[in-house]
């Protein structure tokens, strides 16, 4: 039994992968710009490149010239960058990046066209009608270094043949516990317990409750909320969860709630489908879809840029560039492809009802309400987030394990306080 992680979309195979990164890399030579010069876009082999590729028509014959598109899996694209911007790569024009997972970096090593002045003198692009959330994101020191394109939220699974959803995280723990039933092997709450992969899903525990990662640069996760957070979440998972839950993350977890073994699971929406998929869900007639639930902070999900578009600050086509950027993050191109199921950052297209058509329509209704009040990142916004990640997870790891939260919870609040003294050194702040 196989489950994907869609992100609204899959991977391409290694194999295809691979010969696309080899084709990526093979451009050496830097002829003379003409007008059949195409414009060169690298990406992540995902359903929103697949369906803006199938728009491309008719932004070529706007601009008068090819474009022309390299998809690679997740980690071949981070590689390819970090291979050809290193050596000041101008084969590349538009970028595909990870606002939340690599723009800083990106930022920081000076590969990313500030488009700041660009969206500041191009009114009808209308930057205020991107979500709030999302075009926080978006900017690093004040500058605006990609646009959102695909946009993903944490959502509440639920069982509707067990109840309506619970509205507040009182009520979620407390039906949970009441649900759970270890000696027949039901659960009442499922979700990633695994040290680093659990921290972007348990960071809208953490806003709900009122807390942060870091505020004005400075490590929150020893604060009284960010405490309630860790011990509300390992006591739900603890006691309610699966036995191993600080191995499990999405490939773990996923399974558990699709094969009818939990009553609840909190998740990002983007894996939706794959309990409505007959092949891999026993759940498809009882999945329920709510919004996450309201703490005393009130109902803060995460709402996420998964992918977002730049341009290369080495390209030689950057006006085109900029014209691929504003097509494809437009109004009217937004429509389109949110209309085929991938949800992007506009808020006018949000508002419109047809453009959620193809979701479950209790799905489409939580997803409108979690981008209204969502937070704009699902990790710290730092040069090294794999190292913030595993720092952060520690005491939720604990929390889950019945350990003592609080201490440890202020340990890793003065390690991260340290590791952000280096980070922000390197970032120049």
């Amino acid at each position: 039994m196989r489950f994907s992680r869609r992100r609204f979309g899959t991977l391409v195979a290694a194999t295809a992968g691979t010969a696309a990164l080899g084709s990526a890399l093979g451009a050496c030579s830097t002829p003379p710009v003409t007008r059949d010069t195409p414009l060169r876009m690298l990406a992540v082999n995902h359903v929103w490149t697949q369906a803006i590729r199938k728009l491309l028509p008719e932004f070529e014959e706007r601009i008068g010239r090819k474009v022309s598109v390299s998809m690679l899996t997740a980690d071949q694209l981070a590689s390819s960058y970090n291979v050809k911007l290193n050596a000041s790569a101008t084969d590349i024009d538009v970028m595909m990046v990870r606002a939340l997972q690599e723009q800083g970096l990106f930022a920081h090593n000076g590969w990313l066209a500030d488009l700041t002045p660009r969206i500041q003198g191009d009114p009808d692009f209308a930057w205020d009608d991107v979500q709030p959330a999302p075009r926080e994101a978006s900017t690093v020191a004040g500058k605006v270094l990609s646009v959102p394109v695909v946009t993903e939220r944490s959502v509440l699974y639920y069982r509707k043949d067990l109840g309506p959803p619970p509205s507040t995280l009182d009520e979620l723990r407390e039906r949970a516990l009441q649900l759970t039933d270890r000696q027949k092997g039901f659960f009442g709450f499922v979700g990633r317990g695994q040290r680093s992969g659990a921290v972007t899903q348990w960071s809208s525990f953490l806003y709900s409750l009122g807390g942060d990662f870091v505020t004005d640069g400075r490590s929150r996760i020893g604060s009284p909320e960010a405490i309630a957070a860790y011990q509300y979440y390992g006591e739900l998972l603890g006691k309610a969860g699966p036995p191993g839950a600080t191995n499990m993350s999405l490939e773990q977890a996923m399974p558990i709630f699709a094969q009818a073994k939990a009553a609840f699971y909190v998740d990002a929406d983007a894996i939706y489908s794959n309990f409505l998929d007959p092949k891999v869900s026993i759940v498809q007639d009882t999945v329920g879809f709510a919004p996450f639930p309201a703490g005393p902070a009130g109902s803060r999900p995460y709402n996420i840029p998964s992918w977002s578009v730049g341009i290369n600050r080495f390209s030689r086509l950057q006006d085109d560039a900029w014209q691929f950027v504003r097509w494809a993050s437009s109004r009217e191109t937004v429509e389109k492809i949110q209309a085929a199921g991938i949800p992007g950052a506009r808020t006018s297209v949000w508002a419109d009802d047809k453009s959620l058509a193809t979701f479950p329509a209790e799905l489409a209704a939580s997803m409108r309400v979690n981008a209204e009040n969502g937070v704009g990142h699902d990790r710290p916004k730092v040069l090294q987030v794999g190292r913030a990640r595993d720092i952060i997870g520690r005491p939720l790891v604990a929390g889950i394990l019945g350990q003592d939260v609080p201490p440890v919870a202020r340990d890793a609040d003065a390690e991260l306080t340290d590791f952000l003294v280096r980070d922000n050194r390197h970032q120049g702040i």
